[in-house]
C-alpha cells in the first residue's frame, strides 16, 4: 500500500495483531549459514557497478514505500498511539520518512558520481576561524520552499581545503579500500528508521554488506525491512536476524563479522568492547586491553543541552520556542537520543518564568503517553525522587509517567545525576548560570555543556536575531557554535531530530572520543553527500516560522502532512508539493 493512500482510514478496521508477530530468536546454525552467504555476497557487492547500485537503491525505496502504511500501524500499536490522530505523525517521521528520503538522496548521489565523478554539494565557503563549511540543506528547491530559511552546513576539520573536500568525498567509489566486508548492525529499539538508515549508510557510503540484528523492543519492524529490501536480501547483501544479548554476543565475536555498528547505549558499547560490567571490565579499560579488537562505529545517546541566550523576545516568540522545546521533548514519548535534557538559562534573565510558564502549559495539554521503553519508570523515579520544587505536567497513560520539570538546578552541583546520565524518559531539567550579560552567559554555558554534561551528540542554542546584529555578540555566538563539542549544533530549534531526518547532514558524535571514554560514539551515518573529515553539523532555523513545524504538539494535521511528505520523497518532484503545502498550512 502506498503511503499517499488514505492512511488511517485504510487500516482503521484491521486486526492489528499480525502487525506485531512473535519472532523466534535466530538459531546459531542459521547465523552461521547466513554469515557464510553474506561473506560471498560481500565480494560480489564490492564489484557491483554504479548502475547496479542505483537499481538496488531504487528497489529498496520502492519496497519501503509499499510497507510504509503497515509499518506505521505496527509502530502505533506498539506505542499506544491511536491511528488517525496527530500523534500518528511521529511514526511516519521516525520511520518511513527518513528511510524513503535517504534512499532517494543516495540514488541521486550515485547518479552524480556516475555522471560527474563526484557527489553534489551546495555552497562551499570559509566560516568561523577560516574553517571550510559545506552547505548540505536545502538539497533542492523544494527543500528550500518547504523549509524556508532553514540551512544546514557541515563544518570540516582543520586543514581541509576545497581540493581535499572534492578529492575525499565519495572516497569508496574513487579508491576502494576493501574487496568486500561484513558489518553487524545492532539496531536501535526506539524508532523504526534507525536500523534501516544505518544499513543504507553502510551499504552505499562504505560498500559493505550487513547482518542486521533487530532490537527486541521493536523487532516487529524486522519483517517490514525484510519485505521492503527483499532484492538485496535475496542477493545476500543483507540479512535480518532476531534475538537478545546471546545472539548479539555470538555475532560480535564471529569470525565472519569484520566490523560492528551500534546505535544504543555506552553501556552496551563497553560490554562489547571491554566485556561484562564489573571489576574486570574496569581493569581492562584501565589497562587498555579490550576483549574485542574489530572496528566499531557507534551512536550512543546524549544529555542534550539547550542554551537560551537572553534577548528581546516577544511573548509570541517565547511561546513558539517553548512549544518547539515541548515538541522535541515529547516526540516518541522522550525516547530519543537527541531529546533535550538540560535547559541552560541565565539566572537574572527576566523572561525565565514566562518561558517556563509557556512550556508547562504545552506539556499539560499533551495526550497521555505510554512509557513503552523498558526501564523508563525506574529511570524517571531515579531522577525525580526527593526533588523539591519539581513540577509535573500532564496525565500519564496506564503504566506511564508524567512530564517532570526540574527547575533551578545549580551549575556547581557536582553530584547531580542528570548531568552524567541520560534519563531517556519524560524528565527535563533547568540549570541556572550565574552571569551578568549574554556574552558571559554564553562563555559559561558552553564550558558547562562541554565539561559537565555527558555526551557529544547534539546541542541546541536559542538566540534572538537582534542579538546577533551586535557585532561583538555575533562573534560570541559564532564562537559558541565553534566551541560546543557536539556532532550537531542546532540554532533556534531544540529539535535536532529534524537534521536526522533530512538525510544529507551527517549524524554522529563530535569526533575525538576514545574507546576508553566513548561518550556519544564515533563515526557518521546518513551523510548522503558522502563527506569525509567532518567536525560537526550546524543547523540554523528561524526564531519563529509559519506554517508551524510538524513536531509542534498543537499541529492538527501533522499525521496527514507526514504521510504526504513520504509520498513526496518517493520522487522528490513538484507534483506532490501542493498536497504537502495544504496539509502544512492547515496545522
Amino acid at each position: 500500500m502506498s503511503p499517499h493512500t488514505s492512511g488511517a482510514r485504510a487500516v482503521a478496521n484491521c486486526d492489528y495483531s499480525p502487525l506485531l508477530p512473535q519472532l523466534a530468536d535466530s538459531s546459531l546454525a542459521y547465523l552461521d549459514d547466513t554469515l557464510r552467504r553474506l561473506r560471498d555476497g560481500a565480494r560480489r557487492f564490492a564489484r557491483l557497478s554504479i548502475d547496479e547500485r542505483i537499481a538496488l537503491a531504487r528497489s529498496m525505496q520502492r519496497g519501503y514505500v509499499q510497507v510504509a502504511e503497515r509499518s506505521v500501524a505496527a509502530g502505533c500499536m506498539a506505542k499506544g498511539i491511536t491511528l488517525g490522530t496527530p500523534l500518528e505523525a511521529e511514526e511516519w517521521a521516525t520511520g518511513p520518512l527518513g528511510i524513503v528520503r535517504q534512499l532517494r538522496l543516495i540514488r541521486e548521489s550515485l547518479e552524480s558520481i556516475r555522471d560527474t565523478g563526484n557527489t553534489r554539494v551546495g555552497k562551499v565557503q570559509r566560516g568561523h576561524e577560516g574553517r571550510l563549511s559545506v552547505q548540505v540543506f536545502p538539497a533542492s528547491p523544494i527543500d528550500g520552499m518547504l523549509f524556508k530559511d532553514v540551512r544546514v552546513d557541515v563544518r570540516m576539520q582543520h586543514g581541509v581545503s576545497e581540493e581535499t573536500l572534492a578529492a575525499s568525498r565519495a572516497r569508496i567509489y574513487k579508491q576502494p579500500d576493501h574487496e568486500g566486508r561484513v558489518v553487524m548492525v545492532l539496531g536501535a529499539g526506539n524508532i523504526a528508521a534507525i536500523p534501516a538508515m544505518d544499513v543504507i549508510t553502510k551499504m552505499f557510503n562504505e560498500g559493505k554488506v550487513c547482518i542486521l540484528k533487530m532490537h527486541p523492543v521493536n523487532a516487529y519492524i524486522g519483517p517490514f525491512i525484510q519485505e521492503a529490501f527483499k532484492e538485496v536480501i535475496d542477493r545476500d547483501f543483507l540479512a535480518v536476524v532476531y534475538g537478545g544479548v546471546e545472539v548479539g554476543e555470538y555475532l560480535t565475536r564471529h569470525a565472519s563479522v569484520d566490523e560492528i555498528h551500534i546505535t544504543g547505549s555506552d553501556k552496551t558499547y563497553n560490554a562489547i568492547v571491554w566485556g561484562p560490567p564489573g571489576p574486570e571490565q574496569a581493569d581492562r579499560i584501565g589497562r587498555g586491553k579490550p576483549v574485542l579488537n574489530k572496528p566499531i562505529t557507534a551512536e550512543l545517546g546524549n544529555v542534550s543541552p539547550v542554551l537560551i541566550v537572553p534577548g528581546p523576545y516577544t511573548d509570541k516568540e517565547l511561546a513558539f520556542q517553548a512549544e518547539d522545546l515541548a515538541g522535541a521533548l515529547s516526540c516518541n514519548a522522550a525516547f530519543l537520543c537527541c531529546a533535550p535534557v538540560v535547559v541552560l538559562t541565565q539566572r537574572n534573565w527576566a523572561q525565565r518564568d514566562a518561558f517556563f510558564g509557556h512550556l508547562e502549559r504545552v506539556l499539560q495539554s499533551l495526550p497521555p503517553r505510554s512509557a513503552y521503553y523498558p526501564g523508563a519508570a525506574e529511570r524517571w523515579t531515579k531522577h525525580t525522587r526527593g526533588r523539591t520544587g519539581m513540577k509535573t505536567c500532564g496525565t500519564p497513560a496506564a503504566g506511564g509517567t508524567t512530564w517532570a520539570l526540574l527547575r533551578n538546578l545549580h551549575e556547581g552541583d557536582v553530584s547531580e545525576p542528570i548531568f552524567r546520565n541520560e534519563p531517556f524518559c519524560s524528565v527535563l531539567a533547568e540549570v541556572v548560570i550565574d552571569a551578568t550579560d549574554p556574552a558571559t552567559f554564553l562563555d559559561r554555558a558552553v564550558t558547562f555543556a562541554n565539561k559537565r554534561l555527558w555526551g557529544t551528540l547534539t546541542a541546541n542554542l536559542i538566540v534572538h536575531p537582534t542579538t546577533v546584529k551586535d557585532g561583538r555578540l555575533n562573534e560570541m555566538v559564532e564562537r559558541a557554535i565553534t566551541d560546543l563539542r557536539y556532532g550537531t549544533v542546532s540554532v533556534n530549534s531544540s529539535f535536532s531530530g529534524t537534521s536526522f531526518v533530512f538525510g544529507t547532514p551527517p549524524w554522529g558524535a563530535y569526533p575525538g572520543s576514545t574507546a576508553t571514554d566513548i561518550q556519544s560514539g564515533t563515526g557518521w551515518v546518513h551523510n548522503t553527500a558522502m563527506l569525509e573529515n567532518i567536525e560537526k553539523v550546524v543547523a540554523r532555523f528561524p526564531l519563529t516560522a509559519f506554517p508551524k513545524p510538524a513536531h509542534f504538539p498543537s499541529h492538527k494535521t501533522a499525521h496527514i502532512l507526514m504521510r504526504r511528505l513520504v509520498a513526496l520523497e518517493e520522487t522528490g518532484g513538484w507534483m506532490r508539493v501542493p498536497a504537502v503545502v495544504f496539509a502544512a498550512a492547515r496545522g
